[in-house]
């Protein structure tokens, strides 16, 4: 009788058996010993190992016996593949003498921080020198020293003389984000982890290599010193700073959110988060988050004449919830038939959003809702098209990206994709205006002017180069998005045109930006749709008995709704989480919306731009502070954790929409989140698999479109003024929203603006990098700093949207299906200057 059991499952044709401390392990051929031994259930101690990054067999910590029939040797076992008849000691005697000796030689001259280090606690060194180290040290000497720490970011800090040289910082940076801004410098006992001189870590993904790191070499300056992990108070949740839907860990600590760390979900993020979603937290616990409700004072002709009605703290008083639903309710009330509106939704939870549109239907009766501000795709694309997930865009033959910038909007996709790229599991094809984070690992990057990539898409499939048969008989996932809001959403439609038409086996994955977009359209907070991917025109019958009699005719959409408001014809306009007056493409037609409505009731958690104009304000539940689901961009649920209390008495957007709905003389029929949660899957088919245990784990990707969306015939390009520049108004990752102005430790990298053309158009317009210019379009003007670009296609005239301190929405015509622009230069001295 054998003496070797086995585990997994029984070696087959396409796997190899070794023998892991006695046990029969199944493993995949070219797996390393490491990798088979995890899966196996044993661990094997390791520092510089990461199954997310190339092993490197750096810091030897994973030195086990390994016997291929020549007899046992001591390997690193995360440099050496499995093969036939392999045989793996991880506790013997040589094992252990040799783990002993690694640790020895490791703590040589690493600092006795433990008491003051934020990795104490959690931290691997810590942890495998009191499993496998020797006890004590035969070493007295002097230890090195460094100036402590090193700031080599805002949101990085350094302890040089902690580190053990394990190289996962550099990997990653490297390999993963494409940023390789730390490397070591210096050799010998001299060799250190740095940053380039003048050069510090400004990486969108640095946090990553601080919850990497095995030691307290690097640490985030939001965190240090804040909390000790028996401290911590954990649930695991969903990030909704963007569509990805990264899977995080939210820490607390006295009922302050401290930590967000990421986990590791393989049809997701990997365990990545980009900086804003890890640091963003900050803003939950700002001084100017706004916790009880408001109400706005009766304005006198004194206070308007000497502009103290303007001022926030003048222009509200406190009021108690009672009194604040009961104004909204009057409100309500007095409207007239169709002149009530809700703008926004895709900030909060799943619930929130059928909440909300439950109550739009059945007691307000108004069909005027939008979960977006006409900075998206149309409501019918994002959730009719043929979906695909991130896994599938990540290992298609074709990815063919006709978008923004990911790395700026969705930077755990650009991570996915990127690294897709370079493992050459797909192939990259961007149709863009501007060079993109991408652009370096496309196989073929298609320059634009805005609004005519239809008409480049149309040329690229048409054609007879091998990329076009690639894209007509492989496999082909379309990343689809708003590469500018300076052009009209039907310029996205046309290419979903295109592609439908030309390659009708492809699947789009539709990159919205805002948090749970597609969650609040599924959820029916968009006009002329309704829970589950329905439209209004035919509901489904369990939906249509619960509900009862719907709105009969489709609502406005955001655009609509503004301008409905600016004529006078929105009695109540409720703004739940969204702000026109930053985030409209058009400021011009979201400051007369915005006032012209009779009566405008913001819910959300700080007075911003818009908020700040209305006449009641109802303070809302954060992020950690409500349970609930969100849905990501490619249509996967996952559950939304609750850890902390909201302050003062804040509430959920589905409580305010419950209580709202009984003064106004109806009844939502729930009172607790999980019973909104499960009235979802009750009526809308494409949920009713996409809640449940599931949502235990990574959550599961609800059943694909429900209907085709109609799209637009195929046009021509809009003609191009030759004496101007095309208008391209793209996202950026650090803007002027409200998670990077109220997180200090993100406010100070808000992206500086400037105006970036082709460095051909700048010799054109005859101005000198650099150069103040007027930048004048048909609808207003605005004075900017020009820099010469040659990542802007010629033709273009590329700015942030939304940046810190300038209104771009003021050279914005939303009803213009482009936007060209005029590059004026005024001489000091000269009249008109």
């Amino acid at each position: 009788m054998s003496d070797t059991t086995t585990a997994d499952a029984t070696a087959g044709p396409n796997t190899v058996e070794v023998t892991i401390d006695g046990v029969a392990v199944a493993a995949q051929p070219g797996e390393l010993v490491i990798a088979a031994a995890d899966r196996a259930g044993v661990h094997i101690p390791r520092f510089c190992y990461h199954e997310r990054m190339s092993p490197v067999g750096m810091c030897r910590m994973c030195l086990v016996e390994i016997d291929t029939g020549r007899g046992p040797q001591l390997q690193p076992s995360c440099m050496v593949p499995v093969s036939p008849n392999m045989t793996v000691a991880t506790t013997s005697e040589a094992t252990r003498q040799v783990q002993e000796g690694v640790l020895e030689l490791l703590l040589i001259n690493h600092p006795l921080d433990c008491p003051v280090c934020d990795k104490g606690g959690e931290c691997p060194l810590q942890d495998q020198t009191m499993a496998y180290g020797p006890g004590e040290s035969r070493f007295v000497e002097e230890k090195r020293h460094f100036p402590k720490p090193i700031p080599i970011s805002d949101l990085v800090h350094l302890d040089r003389e902690r580190c053990i040289l394990c190289d996962r910082c550099t990997r990653f940076a490297d390999e993963i984000a494409g940023d390789p801004l730390i490397d070591f410098v210096e050799r010998g006992n001299e060799m250190q982890v740095l940053t380039f001189p003048g050069e510090p870590f400004t990486s969108y993904f640095s946090g990553n290599t601080v919850q990497i790191c095995p030691v307290g070499a690097l640490t985030a300056a939001p965190y240090r010193f804040k909390a000790r992990p028996w401290d911590l108070n954990q649930t695991e949740s969903t990030c909704t700073t963007c569509a990805v839907g990264c899977r995080i860990a939210v820490q607390s600590s006295r009922n302050e959110l401290v930590r967000y760390l990421g986990v590791d979900i393989d049809p997701v993020n990997h365990g990545w988060l980009c900086d804003k979603g890890r640091f963003a937290f900050g803003a939950v616990h700002s001084p100017d988050r706004v916790t009880t409700p408001l109400r706005a004072r009766p304005e006198p002709a004194a206070a308007v004449a000497d502009g103290s009605a303007s001022d926030p703290a003048q222009r509200f008083e406190s009021v108690d919830w009672s009194r604040a639903l009961s104004a909204v309710s009057g409100a309500v009330s007095g409207a007239r038939p169709g002149t009530i509106a809700v703008l926004g939704g895709a900030r909060g939870t799943n619930e929130d959003a059928y909440a909300w549109s439950k109550l739009a239907r059945t007691v307000l009766r108004t069909d005027h809702v939008d979960a977006q501000l006409a900075d998206g795709l149309p409501a019918e694309l994002v959730v009719g098209l043929r979906s695909a997930t991130i896994d599938e865009a990540c290992n298609a033959g074709t990815t063919l990206l006709v978008c923004g910038d990911l790395r700026e909007e969705l930077p755990v996709l650009h991570l996915r994709l990127r690294g897709a790229a370079r493992a050459g599991t797909t192939r990259l094809i961007e149709v863009t205006p501007t060079e993109t984070g991408l652009t370096r690992n496309a196989v073929r990057s298609e320059r634009c002017r805005g609004g005519e990539a239809a008409s480049v898409l149309r040329d690229l499939i048409d054609g007879d180069d091998p990329l076009s048969e690639q894209l007509a008989c492989g496999s082909v996932v379309v990343v689809l998005g708003r590469s500018s809001v300076a052009e009209s959403a039907d310029a996205v439609a046309e290419v979903a045109s295109v592609i439908a038409t030309r390659v009708p086996h492809a699947q789009f994955l539709v990159a919205s930006r805002r948090g749970n977009v597609r969650g609040a359209l599924d959820m029916g907070l968009a006009p002329g749709l309704l829970p589950g991917r329905a439209r209004s025109s035919a509901p489904p019958a369990g939906l249509a008995a619960a509900w009862g009699e719907l709105p009969a005719d489709v609502g406005h959409d955001a655009t609509g709704i503004l301008a409905a408001a600016a004529s006078g014809e929105i009695d109540v306009l409720f703004l739940l989480g969204a702000d026109p007056l930053g985030d409209f493409p058009d400021s011009l037609l979201a400051r007369l919306g915005v006032s012209g409505a009779r009566t405008v009731v913001a819910v959300d958690t700080f007075l911003t731009q818009s908020a700040a104009e209305a006449d009641i304000f109802l303070p809302a539940a954060a992020f950690a502070e409500k349970s609930g689901t969100t849905t990501n961009l490619e249509g996967r649920v996952s559950a939304l954790g609750d850890l902390v209390t909201s302050p003062g008495s804040a509430r959920p957007d589905w409580m305010i929409a419950a209580e709202l709905a009984v003064l106004c003389g109806g009844d939502l029929g729930f009172v607790t989140s999980d019973e909104i949660t499960a009235e979802i899957a009750a009526l809308c088919a494409t949920h009713a698999e996409a809640v449940g245990p599931a949502l235990e784990a990574d959550g599961v990707l609800a059943v694909g479109a429900a209907f085709q969306p109609e799209l637009p015939p195929e046009g021509s390009a809009p003609p191009h003024d030759g004496y101007g520049l095309r208008l391209v108004c793209g996202r950026t990752l650090y803007d002027d929203g409200i998670a990077v102005t109220q997180t200090p430790a993100l406010a100070g990298l808000r992206t500086e603006l400037a105006l970036r053309v082709h460095p051909v158009d700048l010799d054109r317009v005859g101005v000198a990098s650099g150069t103040e210019v007027e930048v004048h379009s048909d609808r207003g003007a605005l004075r900017l700093r020009i820099v010469a670009d040659a990542g802007v296609a010629r033709g273009n005239a590329a700015l942030p949207f939304n940046a810190a301190g300038v209104d771009v929405g003021v050279l914005i015509d939303i009803e213009a299906p482009v936007i060209d622009v005029r590059i004026e230069t005024r001489i000091p001295g000269r009249p008109g200057s």
